[in-house]
């Protein structure tokens, strides 16, 4: 079915697609289209990373305090960083 696009068929299909979004919105679209692919990279190797380190030894914390630690979304992308406050082991939710 999709075996037998052509160059016709290809730029019609982008011409459909520049008439549909308007060519001033594509490069937004782009843009934010690469930064969530950047994000979504970023997640998946910190889940990776997670997942194949060695587990913390069950004992209590140095502190009682909450460990605060910093989420980033996308490497340097700091507008988007927010700090994170995760409540310590020994407390129950």
């Amino acid at each position: 079915m999709f075996g037998r696009l052509g160059a016709p068929e290809i730029i019609l299909i982008l011409v459909v697609i520049v008439l549909l979004f308007g060519a001033k919105k594509l490069p937004d679209m782009a843009r934010s289209l690469g930064k969530s692919a950047r994000i979504l990279k970023s997640e998946a190797k910190a889940m990776k990373e997670e997942g194949n380190s060695t587990p913390a030894p069950a004992g209590p914390p140095a502190t009682d305090e909450p460990v605060q630690r910093t989420i980033q979304a996308a490497p340097g992308d700091v507008t988007s960083s927010r700090p994170v406050t995760e409540p310590s082991d020994t407390t129950k939710r």
